[in-house]
C-alpha cells in the first residue's frame, strides 16, 4: 500500500510539472528602443486565449532574449513583432473575440 501511495504522489507531482512547464512566465516587460517606451506582455493571457505558441514563436524562438538577438541580427525588422501584434488584435476585434490593445499607449508606457 505504500509503494502505491509514493508512486500516486510522484505521478501527480510529475503531473503538476508538466502541467506549469507549459505555462511560460506570467508576464514580461519587452523592452523598446524609441519614444514609447517598454511594452508589458501578459504571456499567460496569450497562452490562454491562442491555445497556439506558433502565433507568436513562429516569428521567434521560445528563448529570452531570442527578438533582440534576431533584430540585432537583422533578421527581424524593427517593428515586425509589433505589426503582428497589432494585427492579430484586430483580427480578433474585428471577428468578436476576446483581443488585445491597438492603440499605441495601451501597450507602450510612455517613454
Amino acid at each position: 500500500m505504500r509503494k502505491v501511495g509514493g508512486a500516486l504522489a510522484a505521478l501527480l507531482l510529475m503531473g503538476v510539472c508538466v502541467v506549469f512547464a507549459g505555462q511560460g512566465t506570467e508576464s514580461l516587460v519587452l523592452p523598446v528602443e524609441g519614444k514609447y517606451g517598454a511594452v508589458a506582455f501578459p504571456h499567460w493571457d496569450h497562452q490562454d486565449s491562442l491555445g497556439d505558441c506558433n502565433a507568436c514563436h513562429g516569428m521567434f524562438p521560445q528563448e529570452t532574449g531570442s527578438i533582440d538577438r534576431l533584430k540585432a541580427d537583422k533578421a527581424l525588422k524593427k517593428k515586425q513583432v509589433m505589426n503582428n501584434c497589432r494585427s492579430c488584435h484586430r483580427q480578433r476585434a474585428k471577428a468578436g473575440d476576446p483581443s488585445g490593445p491597438v492603440k499605441c499607449f495601451d501597450c507602450h508606457a510612455a517613454g
